[in-house]
């Protein structure tokens, strides 16, 4: 048979080229128990991992308790939050605790490629167990130590060695289910291995968005910034932060007078907590009421103006795995003086940034505040050393990493 010239060059073409195979975003379930509107480290960065993450183009579930009691779902900064049922804890003021339930539903519905949770409390176990069963890969984040509960669950002194040890059993019985684990520094990795941890753990820092958190400058900034928060314009030392008994802040108080005899200073401690009646009777008996300010809680939207109504800032905390308000502060230019516990040294590099002091030496804590109060040279060079160090935790860059994670246990499935 002989083809025709137009049907032998229909024959000659390239068949054509099949139909783009669809694909859809990266699927991601967070499960966390503490969530805006509760104020808190785990909560600010959880809010901020999932509205990055959904910010470069993948879809972001989060499952926590409800704020206000009932269930709910909802949208919002372009994350889908799906709000459990709670009840309040009574051993916290304003911290609610969603009810047990098997989230398998959820997780069938929404059917993530990956699930991330945040802790190893009520949502944290539920969402690893879940995932377990419908056969979905976990990371899981600790943000946990047992130092930030002992004073809402009322453990007395003597009991708390034994008590940490239990939970840290369980913990490690939870964490033991994930794929892949991680903490925001090396020395938070090293917490857990002492602890018993049998798993690799990987530090991946909290990251803050430099571009929000940067120096402000010009004449007159400062002064500008006190004025917007209604504090005096005087020499500044700030601490933002739960007001809460192991962040240590009666130690702050306590250096104050010291301070005032060679520097015409003030310190504010912004936020809320179980310390904040305490910490203004203390503040009146020992004669500096008026030097102290608790303005209270601070939104995150405002939180860069304040920092810039500084000149130090002060990290008292003995419990930090890395303290996300200390590399804000430090990503504003402020110089930090700091504990020496826990994971503030891997921030705070002495003589460069700021100044660590022994806990407990309220004399010491002083000492270095007013040093960097008389030198405006000092603080200005230790600010940008700040600032330098706080460059190497861009968001952007633990953004990715997490998503490298994501999709190696993807690639390799659940264990």
């Amino acid at each position: 048979m002989v083809m025709s010239p137009p049907a032998l060059a229909s024959a000659l073409a390239p068949a054509p080229a099949p139909p783009p195979v669809a694909t859809r975003p990266r699927r991601v379930l967070i499960g966390t128990d503490t969530y805006p509107p509760d104020v808190n480290g785990a909560a600010y960065f959880t809010h901020r991992l999932a509205r990055g993450l959904a910010g470069r183009g993948n879809e972001v579930h989060v499952v926590c308790a409800s704020d206000d009691g009932p269930a709910r779902t909802e949208r919002v900064e372009g994350v889908t939050v799906h709000r459990l049922r709670s009840a309040p804890v009574l051993v916290h003021p304003t911290m609610r605790i969603s009810v047990p339930a098997r989230l398998d539903r959820l997780v069938g519905e929404i059917a993530p490629d990956v699930v991330h949770v945040q802790g190893h409390f009520v949502v944290g176990r539920a969402a690893i167990s879940a995932a377990r069963r419908g056969g979905v890969p976990v990371v899981a984040t600790n943000h946990f130590m047992p130092d930030n509960l002992f004073q809402f669950a009322r453990v007395p002194e003597p009991l708390r060695d034994r008590a940490g040890a239990l939970a840290w059993k369980d913990f490690n019985r939870v964490f033991s289910r994930a794929d892949h684990v991680t903490t925001p520094t090396g020395i938070a990795a090293g917490l857990l291995v002492g602890k018993g941890f049998g798993l690799p753990v990987e530090a991946v820092s909290c990251g803050i968005d430099l571009t929000r958190f940067r120096p402000r400058s010009g004449p007159g900034a400062r002064a500008r910034a006190r004025r917007a928060f209604g504090l005096p314009d005087r020499d500044t030392i700030l601490f933002v932060g739960r007001l809460d008994e192991e962040k240590r802040l009666d130690e702050l108080v306590r250096a104050l007078p010291r301070v005032l005899d060679d520097a015409d200073a003030q310190v504010v401690l912004a936020g809320t907590g179980g310390q904040r009646a305490a910490l203004a009777a203390l503040a009146d008996r020992i004669g500096v009421g008026d030097r102290v300010v608790l303005p209270g809680f601070v939104p995150d939207e405002t939180l860069p103006e304040l920092y810039g109504a500084a000149d130090v800032f002060a990290m008292p905390g003995v419990a930090e795995l890395q303290s996300i308000a200390t590399l804000e502060a430090m990503a504003t230019g402020l110089p930090v003086v700091a504990a020496d516990a826990m994971a503030l040294p891997h921030l705070v590099r002495p003589g460069r940034n700021g100044r660590l002091f022994q806990p407990g030496d309220v004399a010491e804590l002083a000492w270095h505040l007013g040093g960097l109060l008389a030198s405006p040279e000092a603080r200005a060079a230790m600010g940008a050393a700040s600032r330098a160090i706080a460059m190497t935790h861009d968001d952007r860059f633990s953004l990715a990493r997490f998503e490298a994670i994501y999709e190696g246990v993807e690639r390799n499935g659940p264990a």
